[in-house]
């Protein structure tokens, strides 16, 4: 079989970008908060933790190429041009004889990114290409039935969600509406058409869109009963709703899941309403404060998935993103890519220990915080403490830039009296206070990266 070449567009962090393939997911402009009281608590304990991890891993892995989306026939995607349509997403499909990943290891997920200061993690166990990654009944074309079928840890979910929970994670399970395997979304009997959408008429063929949506809620539910706690639902392929005429019945998997769940926290991403409990910016951070639960999803390279050749974001960089997004009121979900053999390769590690060494002395300024109405002061962002006595004041340090001895900013002031002090160690140090500006000293010998600075304001 000839190599694949798969264009991937790709554009700064920060602007909107093309979301897992050509879908711009930016977020709703409305939120609706929940009335069920449990998901409202769950929701701000999910908030306090501030920072999670994502994984996207299935066949497409195997090539090391962008998720699921080069079987859609869209025209951003790029295929290998000696094979028809039909030829490559038949190679496609077989590449689930091919995803052996022999070395599976969650325990060494969970490990990496706990020291990455991570506290809650999100698994996908299906992609839009319908890969399932668990043993589902009502499939087999999942990772429990082909090449990976006589390994004992076949059912892949059970392991990654208990090696997650052994560190105390809060757990997420990804699942996409879209499955584009199933011939009750893309039916053989019709061309695939009508790009990442169902490729037959609904309104003509009802009994079949009937037979989606209980495949929907079936897999679901294996999902939601079969594997332990599960505190968030994230899930993606927001084309599949009621405004676009493919309506899978999101109040009835709603009571079904919460019935398995109490409290489980929905994110119906980008539809608006009870469903979407918390909103996901993807790949952006939102250009101000927010006042209700957001999180920005990011990778850690420019791909969500594992690709021979990736572009990490440094560890200084990831930290600096996180800071802006929490001091703007949201959490960050980086992406990781496990590769096809079932590891967070060692460049990956290296960078999640990086990231985990400055939440390990700066933390105090990012978990269980909260946001205050003067968040951003030049170089400085800020945070304060649930009581709103204590401010922290972050210096962002650009990549590249040398940090003076000096800093200085004006919004956020200490009370009269109170010194500043570092939040790595809690040392004392020297700063004034004139005419409505504080300068701070910084002491030599700091690394140079972000720092982090406390202080009381009441």
């Amino acid at each position: 079989m000839k190599k694949v070449v798969l264009t991937i567009l790709t554009v700064l962090m920060g602007l909107p970008m093309w979301a897992q393939g050509g879908d711009v997911y930016e977020r709703s402009k409305e939120y609706e908060w929940p009335t069920d009281p449990l998901v409202v608590e769950k929701l701000h304990q999910w908030q306090d933790l501030k920072f999670g991890v994502l994984f996207h891993w299935g066949v497409y892995a195997v090539p090391g190429m962008v998720e699921s989306w080069a079987i859609c026939d869209e025209d951003w995607v790029t295929r290998d041009t000696t094979m028809t349509y039909q030829q490559y997403k038949d190679w496609y499909w077989g590449l689930a004889d091919k995803f052996n990943p022999v070395k599976f290891d969650p325990v060494q997920w969970a490990e990496a990114t706990k020291q990455a200061g991570m506290k809650y993690m999100i698994f996908t166990t299906k992609h839009h290409d319908g890969f399932c990654m668990f043993d589902s009944k009502y499939t087999d074309y999942s990772i429990a039935h082909h090449a990976f079928k006589d390994n004992p840890k076949r059912d892949v979910l059970r392991y990654v969600l208990d090696a997650f929970r052994d560190k105390q994670f809060m757990i997420g399970t990804y699942f996409s509406k879209p499955d584009w395997h199933c011939q009750d979304y893309w039916w053989d009997v019709y061309p695939t058409k009508r790009g990442r959408n169902v490729n037959y008429d609904i309104k003509k063929w009802p009994h079949r869109w009937e037979s989606f949506k209980r495949y929907t809620h079936n897999q679901m539910e294996e999902i939601l009963s079969n594997y332990g706690n599960v505190d968030i639902l994230w899930m993606d392929g927001g084309w599949v709703c009621p405004e676009n005429n493919q309506d899978i019945d999101m109040p009835a998997i709603a009571t079904m899941a919460r019935g398995h769940q109490p409290g489980l926290i929905m994110v119906d991403r980008t539809i608006h309403g009870p469903y979407e409990n918390y909103q996901t910016p993807e790949r952006t951070i939102p250009e101000t404060q927010l006042n209700f639960p957001w999180e920005s999803c990011i990778p850690l390279s420019d791909d969500w998935g594992w690709v021979p050749r990736p572009r990490w974001k440094s560890p200084e960089r990831v930290v600096n993103t996180l800071v802006e997004i929490v001091a703007k009121g949201g959490n960050l979900v980086l992406g990781v890519g496990p590769t096809p053999e079932g590891l967070i390769q060692p460049e990956a590690v290296e960078r999640l220990q990086g990231i985990g060494d400055w939440l390990k002395r700066n933390g105090k300024a990012i978990y269980n915080t909260v946001a205050t109405p003067d968040y951003h002061d030049g170089n400085m962002w800020f945070t304060a403490s649930k009581d709103g006595r204590t401010i922290y004041a972050i210096y962002m340090l650009k990549e590249g830039e040398q940090r003076p001895a000096t800093i200085s900013w004006n919004k956020n002031l200490p009370k009269k009296g109170q010194s500043v002090r570092l939040v790595s160690n809690g040392k004392k140090v020297k700063s004034k206070v004139t005419n409505g500006t504080i300068e701070v000293q910084l002491p030599a010998g700091l690394k140079q990266q972000s720092v982090a600075l406390e202080y009381r304001v009441k």
